[in-house]
């Protein structure tokens, strides 16, 4: 009688490592697929953001929400810098098919000025804006809530973002990673 209650005790530990390495091997996977297709930790690396964002912030973007609908006027989004494919943050101001424009530090979208913001500084530069700017389909006019310190799409160097770029969307800022703030 003994033979057999031993028996099963030892099954009963073999049962139990299995079952937790397929509980730890179905929490990697489901990991990996979580960071890889929809959300993703980016740091702030630079001032443009300024004070939505500070240099040194992390926050969680969604990478799933673009597969289904595109971008909305004022969201802040993820993309890559074109050349260097660094992140960069930034708020969406023009949307495809429309046409964009800075007259005297205000945005214009096919002509019609509309609201910023509330808040923020009024751009002084409008560099590529400076004359309207035609959005084709799958492209967006992004400036950085620091106006004075952004290089964005008023700037060559980041230029007009197309979706290809774009990684995801901002959901939210994690607060207990950012500089002890």
């Amino acid at each position: 009688m003994n033979k057999g209650k031993k028996k099963k005790k030892t099954g009963g530990i073999v049962r139990a490592f299995f079952d937790t390495g397929v509980f730890i091997l179905a929490v990697l996977v489901i990991a990996f697929v979580m960071s890889r297709y929809a959300v993703e930790r980016v740091k702030v690396h630079n001032h443009s953001m300024e004070h939505t964002l500070e240099e040194g912030d992390s926050v969680i973007i969604d990478k799933l929400t673009y597969r289904f609908r595109d971008p909305d006027r004022y969201e802040i989004i993820v993309f890559k810098q074109k050349g260097t494919g660094e992140d960069l943050i930034k708020r969406v101001i023009g949307l495809p098919f429309e046409t964009v424009q800075i007259i005297d530090g205000g945005f214009y979208i096919d002509g019609k000025k509309i609201d910023d913001i509330k808040g923020l500084e009024a751009p002084d530069y409008a560099g590529l804006a400076q004359s309207p700017i035609h959005l084709s389909v799958g492209e967006y006019f992004v400036v950085g809530d620091n106006r004075e310190e952004s290089i964005d799409s008023r700037y060559e160097e980041v230029g007009i973002v197309t979706s290809t770029r774009i990684t995801g969307r901002m959901l939210f800022k994690l607060g207990w990673l950012n500089n002890g703030r």
